[in-house]
């Protein structure tokens, strides 16, 4: 008897169970848009030899430093997503998503002279990073209650285009003298572009959506994205003295960069292969024909977001 209760129990538990999940198979589409800001800040890597400091010269001396740290986490993104839910309880989503972050400055060095006599100018390098990734996810809905239907999903994020912009803006030297004594300044302006590693991130969210009508809803979700992303190349493309472009005088070690994981006695690098050159000998014994080889770095975009849109259901 008691066996028998048992499996009549387990039947109308595993029922009940089956009912609560039973739902005709549906697709939905979302569009929707997003602020994040920052999780966590690290240190940024070097720009064109500069380390990710902010430097204040006063008289030609040093009279502060500090690091600067921080991420591309923080900025605003649009998406569209695609789902198809199983059921009541259980479906995916596929979205696709632009993100624009806000600029950050990487390092910048301020002088009130020209330039001190350790040969140190003002410059400022501000980055902004923007991409469109794939968002596929597996979304668990928690029920619907007068109108409202939270849920929660975890995915992860496919980068399929974008890169990291830094633009540095100098007052520097432009001419020498023969025994290398800056003759002249002038504005220097330069673009850098960092291509990404290919690389995957993760993401968790939960959220609720509510019926304003037979088939739209609204909705908002409470985003948490993992997400770091290390340099394969650089270019720079565009490099302006005094406002007239100058990019042509630029080797090719200057306009290009491979980051490696290593840097040994093969590398095209100034640690490894400094330029030897004097005044009576002015030829450059590096590889100005050659990228140059620098150590790869990352940059976090990590962050914590809230998104708000409409969702249409079929």
């Amino acid at each position: 008897m008691k066996k028998n209760l048992f499996l009549f129990g387990f039947v109308l538990i595993a029922t009940t169970m089956m009912a609560q999940t039973e739902k005709s198979e549906s697709w939905y589409f979302k569009v929707g848009g997003s602020y994040f800001n920052q999780t966590a800040s690290t240190e940024f890597p070097t720009v064109g030899g500069n380390d990710a400091l902010s430097k204040v010269y006063q008289g030609g001396k040093l009279i502060s430093e500090e690091s600067i740290t921080g991420s591309f986490g923080q900025g605003f993104r649009t998406g569209v997503t695609a789902g198809y839910r199983f059921n009541a309880r259980l479906g995916v989503e596929m979205g696709i998503n632009y993100y624009s972050s806000n600029e950050k400055t990487m390092a910048q060095t301020v002088s009130d002279l020209p330039i001190t006599p350790t040969g140190v100018y003002s410059f400022k390098s501000v980055g902004q990073i923007t991409a469109f990734d794939l968002a596929p996810s597996l979304v668990l809905f928690l029920g619907e209650h007068k109108g409202f239907e939270p849920y929660t999903k975890v995915g992860i994020l496919v980068p399929i285009h974008g890169d990291l912009e830094i633009t540095s803006d100098a007052y520097a030297p432009i001419a020498f003298s023969s025994t290398g004594v800056p003759t002249a300044f002038g504005n220097v302006h330069s673009v850098d572009v960092v291509k990404p590693n290919p690389t995957i991130g993760f993401s968790a969210a939960m959220g609720t959506s509510y019926k304003i009508g037979k088939n739209i809803s609204l909705f908002a979700e409470l985003e948490y994205r993992n997400f770091t992303v290390h340099g394969k190349t650089k270019e720079t493309t565009e490099f302006t003295v005094n406002g007239t472009d100058a990019l042509a005088t630029r080797t090719k070690a200057q306009i290009h960069t491979n980051y490696r994981e290593r840097l040994d006695v093969n590398s095209n690098n100034p640690l490894f292969n400094p330029n030897t050159a004097t005044v009576i000998d002015k030829k450059d014994t590096t590889r100005p024909n050659e990228a140059m080889d620098e150590l790869s770095s990352y940059v976090g975009i990590s962050g914590l977001g809230l998104t708000l849109g409409l969702k249409y259901s079929l």
